[in-house]
This record gives structure tokens, sequence and C-alpha cells, in this order.
């Protein structure tokens, strides 16, 4: 480990051993610049989902059967599950030194007598007045934030940044990189072949985000605690997680839309699963042929104009891939009979 951390210019710390959800991995811990990175070895594992392996419990039948009621879904509990779900396959992960915690992009944590804070006495004038009503938080789009701290009051500066920025930044700075999808899922799930790392289902005896009551006062939240690698990953759907996609994509949150939506717990944080994909899909249908892909909408001056297809997601309805040949001649066909010609999908082959 000591020789690990000279060639990357860290600080050794310490041997430990991580053990949650069935899982363990006894690894270094390092330190650089203040932050804390844990050395993960690499792996040849099973990523992506399609079926249960252990099955839910009642209460999450019982949740999902509520929901499926409301929005009139005949299905079955794992097809409607497997559509929100990356595909299965088998990839190998190389070792890497990765943060341990989350942290926030484009925010600048400062005490409230920073300059940059009382050079505005109408941000601290409105803080006032929201103050009065009880509110844990107030923000100002894209400037500044202030959060309730006990009897006192935080402050973020906001400093917007791109994602090429971003990326060039981590470059610059610590020589490091975000994690692909595939790494991510990986860090976050460890190859587990259940629903989320535990399990097929929601364990409601779990402290979550958004979901407390006041038997949890006082208790830690068990998702974001260190996983079975040290990390403290993909505890809340309100954050997404940035990897380092074919475009800006995340993972591990929806920004809070089906907890906002109202779709409870289980699938408030399904965007939490290790499977879970946040891209949109598009399925095209000939005949008895289903043929689905994974994507992302295409936006200009404030309005989806196109959708980004990713050939390697196209896959059969049974999950095998489509060829190269076979992406190439859907292709042609799509562009062949669209309507007016008018090429909605940009296709990345």
């Amino acid at each position: 480990m000591q020789t690990l951390a000279t060639r990357y210019h860290l600080t050794f710390k310490e041997l430990y051993a991580f053990s949650r959800w069935g899982q363990s991995c006894t690894t270094g811990l390092f330190e650089k610049g203040g932050r804390e990175f844990v050395f993960v070895p690499g792996d040849t594992v099973i990523l992506g989902w399609e079926s249960f392996v252990q099955g839910m419990d009642k209460a999450n039948q019982e949740e999902l059967a509520d929901i499926f009621a409301e929005i009139e879904y005949e299905g079955s509990a794992e097809e409607f599950l497997r559509q929100g779900m990356t595909p299965v396959r088998q990839v190998t992960i190389a070792p890497m030194f990765v943060g341990r915690k989350l942290e926030e992009i484009g925010w600048e944590s400062v005490p409230m007598n920073d300059p940059r804070i009382t050079a505005h006495p109408d941000w601290l004038e409105n803080l006032q007045k929201w103050a009065g009503q009880n509110s844990q938080s107030f923000e100002i789009h894209e400037t500044v934030r202030f959060e309730r701290n006990g009897d006192s009051w935080r402050a973020w500066l906001c400093h917007p940044m791109t994602y090429p920025e971003f990326q060039r930044s981590l470059l610059w700075e610590l020589a490091a990189s975000l994690p692909t999808p595939d790494e991510w899922a990986y860090l976050c799930g460890g190859g587990c072949r259940t629903l989320f790392p535990w399990g097929d289902g929601l364990d409601h005896k779990m402290k979550l985000h958004h979901f407390e009551n006041g038997e949890d006062q006082g208790k830690p939240y068990d998702m974001e605690q260190p996983n079975f690698f040290g990390l403290s990953i993909a505890y809340d759907p309100y954050k997404r997680e940035l990897v380092d996609g074919k475009t800006l994509t995340t993972c591990g949150g929806d920004g809070g839309c089906n907890v906002c939506g109202g779709m409870g717990p289980l699938l408030g944080y399904l965007p939490c699963s290790p499977h879970c994909t946040t891209s949109s899909s598009v399925t095209f249908v000939c005949g008895d042929v289903a043929i689905i892909g994974n994507g992302e909408f295409r936006a200009s001056s404030g309005k989806v104009d196109g959708f980004i297809l990713y050939a390697d997601t196209l896959r059969y309805e049974n999950g095998a891939k489509l060829s190269r040949d076979e992406q190439e001649n859907l292709k042609c066909l799509y562009q062949h009979f669209v309507l007016n010609r008018e090429d909605f999908i940009d296709w990345d082959i």
C-alpha cells in the first residue's frame, strides 16, 4: 500500500476491513488534499438486472400493488422494474482509488460574515423573512444558498461550471476522473444480483432521507454509512452523481422526481439501485419484433428537440444485443420511414 501511495502522491493512513450487506473488503485508506480515498480492487462481475433473486417481502409487494392500482398497471412487478434497469452484462473493472464521500459541485461554503455575503443586504433581508417561517433553507437560483444549522445559518455561494470544466478541474487539481457508469454500478453494488445491495426490496427499518419519522431522531441515515468498499454512495435520490458518460450523465438519483411525485419509498429510492438507469429508452416495433435502446434527450433553447441513442445499448426483448450490421440496418430503416424526414434521433453509430 505504501508503494501505491508513493506512486500516486497519496498519504497512506491504514488498512481497514469494511463489511456491509454480506460483502466485505480489506483495503487501504489514503489521504490527499484533505480528502480521504480508498483503494478499490478490480474484478470481473455481472452488472444489470432482469429478475428477482430473493423476491420482495410483503411490505414491498403491497406498496407496489397500491402504485400499480393508481396508475392502472396490470403487468408483473418484474416487468415494471425491468423497464428502468440496465441490461445484464459481464464487465471487467480495473482497480482504482475512489473518494469516500460525495462532494457537491459548484457550491462554496462560506461564513455568514463573508464580505461577498454582507455586500448583499437584500439577501439577508430575504433570509430573515424565510427564517421567521421556520424554513430550513433559502436559495436564490445559481447565486447563494442558506441552510439552518441549529440556531444559526450556513451559507454557500454558487459557482456554476460546465461538465467539461469540471472534468478539467478534476484532472488538473487531483489528477482524477469521474467513474464510468459501469464503474459506478460496481462501486455501488459490488456486482450484486439483487435489486439493491442488501436484497430485492427496500428495507423499511432503514432511516432514509425524506422519509424520516419521530423514532428515527438521532439515528444515522443507514444508506449513507460506508458500504463494503468504504464508500458513501447512492444514499439520496435527490442527489444526482456525475459519471463519465458519452454526454453529461448521472447515476444514483433522479433529482427526487419519484419522491416528489408521491411514488413512495420503494420507487422513490429505486434510482439509488446500482442497476437503475437514469437514461430514457426508446422501443422500435416491427411486426412481432421489438428492439429497445437507451439514450438521453437533446435540448436547445430550453426545448427538447431530439434524442441521442446509444448504439451499444440496442437489444432485443430477450436481452440479446444487436450486431454492428443490425444496428446499421435499423438506423437505415428508421431514417427511411421517419415522418416528414425529420430525424428526431441522433444515432451514436
